[in-house]
C-alpha cells in the first residue's frame, strides 16, 4: 500500500502591508515555488502540485490583488520578489527553490533568480518585450484557448483593467537573467511546444520538474 500524497493546505503570510496567501504541499525537500500569471491566481497550479506531492514541497501564492491576496500599494518586481524570497525562507526547508513563472510572471520569476538563492529558473509563454496594453491583450497573447475543458477551472482570469494597471511597471526595468532558464521549451531557451503547457499536459510537466529536483 502506497502512502497518502501530502494534503493541499492554504496560509497566508504575517506581514498586513505585504500579505501573501499561498498553498502548499508536503513538508520536505526542495521547495518548488510556482507563480501565475498576470489576471490568474495560484488554482491553475493544483493539477501539477498534485502530482509532484510526496516528492518535494510545492508553494503556489497568490499575487498580490489576485485570488485571496489582498491589494497593496508597491507592486514593483523587487518587492514581490523580496515578499516571496521571505515566504521561501520561513519554511526553513534549508533548500534553495525551483522557480516557474507562467506569462508574465515570467518576469517574477527571473528578477526572483536575479536577486536570492535559486537552484533552477523555468519559464512558460513568456510575453515578447512589453506588457500587454489591454486585459483582452493579455489574454490574447496567453493562449487560454489551448486549455483542455476539463482544466478551464484552473483558468479562470479576473479581467480587471485597473489589476493590470497596477502591474504596468512590470518591465520599466528588465530583470537581468542571471541564471539560465531551465530546459528545452522554456521561453527565451527555446519555442515551446504550446501554450499553457502546465494545464494541457500536468503529469509530464510535473515530470520536468521531478527531474530538476
Amino acid at each position: 500500500m502506497h502512502p497518502q500524497p501530502p494534503r493541499r493546505s492554504t496560509h497566508a503570510t504575517n506581514s498586513p502591508l505585504n500579505r501573501l496567501v499561498y498553498d502548499r504541499w508536503g513538508e520536505f525537500g526542495r521547495p518548488v515555488l510556482l507563480l501565475h500569471g498576470l489576471l490568474f491566481d495560484r488554482t491553475m497550479w493544483w493539477p501539477v502540485a498534485a502530482e509532484l506531492a510526496g516528492d518535494c514541497t510545492v508553494i503556489a501564492p497568490d499575487l498580490p490583488g489576485h485570488g485571496q491576496c489582498p491589494h497593496r500599494t508597491d507592486y514593483s518586481l523587487e518587492r514581490i520578489a523580496a515578499d516571496l524570497a521571505s515566504l521561501v525562507n520561513d519554511l526553513q526547508l534549508h533548500r534553495a527553490p525551483i522557480v516557474v513563472g507562467h506569462g508574465t510572471s515570467a518576469w517574477l520569476a527571473i528578477a526572483f533568480a536575479d536577486a536570492y538563492a535559486t537552484h533552477c529558473l523555468l519559464t512558460l509563454d513568456e510575453p515578447e518585450d512589453s506588457m500587454p496594453a489591454t486585459v483582452d491583450d493579455l489574454l490574447e497573447a496567453a493562449g487560454l484557448a489551448a486549455v483542455p475543458e476539463h482544466y478551464r477551472p484552473f483558468a479562470e482570469p479576473r479581467r480587471d483593467p485597473a489589476l493590470l494597471k497596477a502591474y504596468a511597471g512590470w518591465k520599466a526595468q528588465p530583470p537581468t537573467r542571471r541564471l539560465a532558464v531551465a530546459g528545452p521549451g522554456s521561453g527565451p531557451a527555446g519555442p515551446a511546444p504550446e501554450h499553457f503547457t502546465h494545464l494541457t499536459d500536468p503529469e509530464g510537466f510535473a515530470g520536468r520538474l521531478r527531474a530538476l529536483l
